[in-house]
């Protein structure tokens, strides 16, 4: 029998962002691992169904069967909820990309090849910027503000991310509901259902090739909401590791700590290499307050 991967995507007023996803996957290639089953789920969280027309007019045009549902409540948890409660019962794996991604055509090979090889219950892959806004300044394309880790094949995560992995299926069915609703409307949703999976001893391995591309509008492509990402990133992951780990808070805060000290000492130096010496600095002090307001709670305020 054929492996059946349930391609699942979340996704709100972006009609263009997922006809370019619809099409990319439509010319998904294999050559590691035999043609899977595939079959696309779309949850519009958008209760007028904006994204039904886009699903519609490409149905006939896809290769893999194309599912398109509603789910009216907001959120994005109760979306990816949906999409996966819409997969086959019979699904081997469950493949989560954004609605503003376009996969490379060895993507789903590659997660597949990674997950055979290292016998993985979650994959994770990069993703890739794109900049939509030719005006970009460089040291913001330039710079790692955007790139991905770089980490071999199978090298082992204790967390991971829904803007490109792979999951077997029956790692979720104790998870009712998948993704927590608590984190509807604020993100990191998916962090805290990975690390919940790595503490039950779940195995999460990298997969390098298995590459993604992100449109990146201009307003994400600036200083300011490149600070406020990571002491949001910072804060939730240092709550959810205090909430779900229930370990390592002193060295959280001793991590806190050096990371404020690192980017006040470096500021006044970085203002003589320019701007990307200055992010980075900021972004420090940024991710060290972050880490303290998790510690004691606080997650603060993200909508993405």
């Amino acid at each position: 029998m054929s492996t059946l991967v349930s391609i699942c995507i979340a996704t709100y007023k972006r009609p263009e962002g997922l006809n370019r996803l619809l099409l990319g996957l439509n010319q998904l290639t294999f050559n590691a691992v035999p043609v899977p089953d595939i079959e696309i789920i779309v949850a519009d969280n958008d209760a007028n169904g904006s994204a039904r027309p886009v699903c519609e007019a490409l149905r006939s045009q896809i290769r893999w069967k194309l599912k398109y549902d509603i789910e009216p409540k907001p959120g994005v948890t109760y979306a990816r909820n949906r999409s996966i409660a819409n997969a086959s019962h019979h699904s081997n794996f469950i493949a989560i990309i954004d609605d503003d991604e376009v996969p490379e055509p060895q993507w789903l090979d590659q997660l597949l090849q990674v997950q055979s090889q290292y016998n993985a219950d979650v994959v994770s892959a990069p993703v890739y910027p794109y900049f939509e806004d030719k005006s970009t300044p460089d040291w913001i394309k330039q710079g790692p503000f955007f790139q991905p880790a770089m980490r071999e094949n199978g090298q082992l995560l204790h967390v991971a991310s829904t803007n490109n992995v792979l999951i077997r299926k029956e790692c979720l069915r104790t998870f009712n509901p998948v993704f927590d609703n608590r984190f509807a409307l604020k993100g990191m949703e998916d962090s805290y259902l990975f690390m919940q999976l790595h503490r039950n001893h779940y195995k999460i391995v990298w997969a390098k090739e298995a590459r993604v591309v992100e449109w990146i509008p201009a307003a994400r492509a600036n200083l300011r909401w490149i600070v406020r990402r990571n002491f949001y990133g910072w804060s939730s992951y240092s709550w959810l590791e205090k909430e779900i780990l229930a370990k390592g808070q002193f060295t959280r805060a001793l991590k806190g700590v050096a990371l404020i000290a690192m980017g006040l000492l470096t500021l006044p130096f970085s203002i003589l290499k320019g701007k990307e010496s200055i992010a980075k600095s900021i972004i420090n002090v940024s991710r060290g307050m972050g880490t303290f307001s998790g510690l004691i709670g606080y997650q603060g305020e993200w909508n993405r």
